[in-house]
């Protein structure tokens, strides 16, 4: 025993080292919901001549990588996700229309040698092969023939002010080795047509547009052409506009084109404020769990509230380590696994009191032991329950869900360690203090608790008739699926497609007036609700750039001075995808629960809990349905989370329930279940008012974006508790009622099956 306590404090010593180290080294990247930003999802499309793939979009990331090189962003990001999707990150960038621009363009660079100017686009002169029309930049048509060179023949290109003529803005293009006998050979052939002819025109075609179609000089004689490779694009360009033009030339033509189908940013004015109030409400809710636990627990509650500070050290470290990016929803998922922490110790700590009161004569040092020991099950399928909602998270969601699965999943392992090894560590440490063997009841541990204390006076006669509280759920599932009937479900825009975005204004305006006048501009379908004080979202269908704006300036004549402080765009398929994925991944969460918990227990208690999940989940949506806020991905992340919290709870019971059952295998199931849940409650009451202090300040605290995510999480652990107690349990007993073969035996001698 003294030598596995020394390899646990060197592994406690060991992984808080290293953290520590990490933590001070490694920087956190943070998401652009935090730090603002805008973030685009690009879609390669097939051609007639280009097939769209992973290694068409391989491709096609470089060529972006070298554009945005070319904008001077500041730590940008591109990775390609499945085989045709590319997610561009821009920190700072907070004109998306422009970023989708210079992203979305093809970029096709082509030179073509002019045979005739046509007057009017209906000229009779018949086309020959490979040749078409199309107006220059003053509105002329010139009909082209087949390119002479192609963007493939392009060395680099540069913006340029003229200041000897003051000219202007032109954009100079240098051609590789291949590309100057091309150009020589064009220049050439249209020199030998007089001045003045259309023929002796070179057209520069960009993306099927002419940007410049300049004549060959005078001093240019026929056949010779132009040495050097080098021509310019001259316009009436602005610096930007030159820039721009450089820089899809230089960067080169996309292998196929791409489709914007999200896009989304974020002002950095509201990732500040996210990140304080999210601080604010961490700092809080931590310090009333802290309270909370070493009032009921003492020293031992004290020697827990440093584990979990060790927890939030190793999960730091562990999203450094691994490059992950924190999200506010995964800043959300930091702050609600401690949670998961505290409810280890309180399974650890509960267990230790039982067995302190069975053996009086016991130390708390061996309390403890037996405490860990016998919590080491439910912790670990617990856990392991919460650790597959998070991974079907990362595997199935995207974007800031997807980073509240990773910093869930990061923070169940951490509080795994913090609560199995660094909690135990310092608590038999300080269990085997003398001054703390002649006070056991400084441990917190030689007390029953008032929640003990209170059941073992009134002994409730829980389970006597299980069907009365499976008709009380019955009637909860009744009420919730009237309000999905009544009110309906309101899909998110990342679920149905469309734009959201979100504004302040320097005078109040109420979404009443503020829907008038969208309709009165045109947009009658717009959905517009208040977020915050002086905050406004507006909820349309797709709109375009020009629209969007439009929507601005409504506003802006309303409010006064107004900011875009958020911009949502997702396209109608990414929608439909992204809704299809939630029911996957909701269908997928609950199938593999039913697997882990029949392969743990046995498939009457895993049915029953997952019929208990299906229970919560209905009824989570019901009463959003009735409160009329929308399904999001935000709010599927809530939905699996519950799914864990739920399940966390029926392990805890049907742990005990196994465990007695194969004490005393001749005692009826009901009777079993009740004990269970008995000698259970204290910890199902402590872990959950624990849970509900950390949600509750992230309800009051966590700003805006946060409200409906601890909402969601505060019904669903209510919800949870419940249906863990009262819709799992007696559900199991019908089932178990129904399925096992009567006997001729008296009813003490019932014999049940075993778990």
């Amino acid at each position: 025993m003294i030598r596995s306590a020394r390899v646990r404090a060197l592994l406690a010593l060991t992984v808080l080292a290293l953290s520590l180290f990490i933590a001070f080294t490694v920087p956190v990247r943070l998401g652009l919901d935090l730090r603002g930003g805008t973030q685009i999802v690009l879609e390669t499309r097939s051609t007639a001549t280009a097939k769209a793939g992973p290694e068409a979009t391989d491709r096609t990331l470089e060529v972006l990588r070298g554009r945005i090189d070319a904008l001077g962003v500041a730590e940008p990001s591109l990775h390609r996700s499945g085989s045709n999707r590319i997610i561009v990150e821009l920190p700072g960038v907070q004109d998306p229309k422009k970023a989708a621009d210079v992203l979305g363009r093809t970029a096709q660079l082509t030179v073509h040698p002019v045979s005739v100017l046509a007057d009017d686009a209906r000229d009779p002169l018949p086309k020959r092969p490979r040749e078409h029309v199309l107006p220059d930049e003053s509105g002329r048509l010139l009909r082209l023939e087949a390119a002479a060179l192609t963007g493939q023949d392009v060395k680099k290109a540069e913006a340029r002010f003229d200041q000897q003529t003051g000219a202007g803005w032109h954009v100079t293009v240098d051609f590789d080795a291949s590309g100057h006998g091309k150009w020589s050979r064009l220049t050439g052939r249209a020199a030998c047509h007089p001045a003045g002819d259309p023929a002796r025109r070179i057209a520069i075609v960009l993306d099927e547009k002419i940007i410049s179609s300049p004549q060959v000089d005078p001093s240019v004689t026929c056949e010779n052409g132009i040495t050097g490779g080098t021509t310019q694009i001259t316009g009436s360009f602005t610096d930007t506009e030159a820039r721009e033009l450089a820089l899809l030339i230089s960067g080169g033509a996309l292998p196929v084109p791409v489709e914007t189908v999200e896009q989304r940013t974020i002002g950095p004015t509201l990732g500040a404020e996210a990140i304080t109030a999210s601080a604010w409400a961490a700092v809080i809710g931590t310090a009333l769990t802290a309270l909370f636990i070493i009032t009921v627990y003492r020293l031992m509650g004290a020697l827990a509230v440093l584990a979990l500070a060790a927890y939030g050290l190793i999960s730091y470290a562990a999203l450094a380590a691994l490059g992950a990016t924190l999200t506010l929803p995964g800043l959300a998922g930091f702050v609600l696994a401690i949670g998961m922490a505290v409810d280890a110790n309180v399974l650890v700590f509960e267990r230790a009191r039982e067995e302190h009161a069975n053996r009086r004569r016991s130390s708390p040092r061996s309390a403890l032991t037996a405490g860990f020991r016998k919590a080491f099950s439910a912790i670990a399928d617990s856990n392991i329950t919460t650790l597959i909602a998070a991974g079907l998270l990362f595997l199935l969601a995207s974007g800031p869900v997807r980073g509240f699965g990773v910093t869930l999943g990061i923070g169940v392992l951490a509080s795994m360690i913090s609560a199995l090894v660094v909690t135990r560590v310092l608590a038999e440490h300080a269990a085997s203090r003398p001054w703390v063997r002649r006070r056991p009841h400084l441990t917190g541990l030689a007390t029953a608790g008032r929640v003990r204390d209170r059941i073992e006076r009134s002994r409730p006669r829980l389970m006597r008739r299980p069907r009365r509280l499976l008709a009380l759920s019955a009637a909860a599932l009744a009420l919730a699926a009237s309000g999905i009937a009544v009110r309906g479900i309101d899909l998110g825009v990342e679920f149905t497609g469309g734009r959201l975005i979100e504004y302040t204004t320097t005078r109040p305006v109420t979404p009443d007036h503020a829907r008038a006048a969208l309709a009165d501009a045109g947009f009658p379908r717009a959905v517009v609700q208040s977020s915050g004080d002086d905050a406004l979202t507006v909820r349309t269908e797709e709109l375009t750039d020009t629209q969007a704006d439009t929507v601005t300036r409504t506003l802006t004549a309303l409010g006064g001075d107004t900011e875009k402080i958020r911009d949502e765009l997702i396209g109608p398929s990414l929608g439909e995808e992204l809704r299809r994925n939630a029911l996957i991944a909701l269908g997928v969460a609950l199938a593999a629960q039913l697997l882990y918990l029949a392969a743990r227990f046995r498939w009457l208690f895993g049915t029953a809990a997952v019929a208990a999940l299906a229970h919560d989940v209905v009824i989570l949506v019901g009463v959003f349905a009735w409160l009329g806020k929308p399904l999001d991905g935000v709010f599927l992340a809530a939905l699996l989370t519950v799914i864990g919290y739920s399940v966390n709870d029926s392990v805890v019971v049907f742990d005990r329930i196994r465990e007695l059952w194969r004490r005393d295998r001749t005692t009826p199931l009901p009777h079993i279940a009740r004990q269970a849940i008995l000698q259970t409650l204290p910890r199902t009451i402590n872990t959950g008012m624990g849970a509900a202090l950390i949600l509750t300040a992230l309800a009051v605290l966590g700003g805006d974006t946060l409200t409906d995510f601890a909402l969601a999480l505060l019904i669903g652990l209510a919800i949870g508790t419940y249906s863990s107690v009262f819709t799992a349990t007696p559900l199991a007993i019908e089932i178990n009622r129904h399925t096992t073969p009567t006997r001729h035996t008296t009813p003490t001698r019932t014999r049940a099956h075993r778990p």
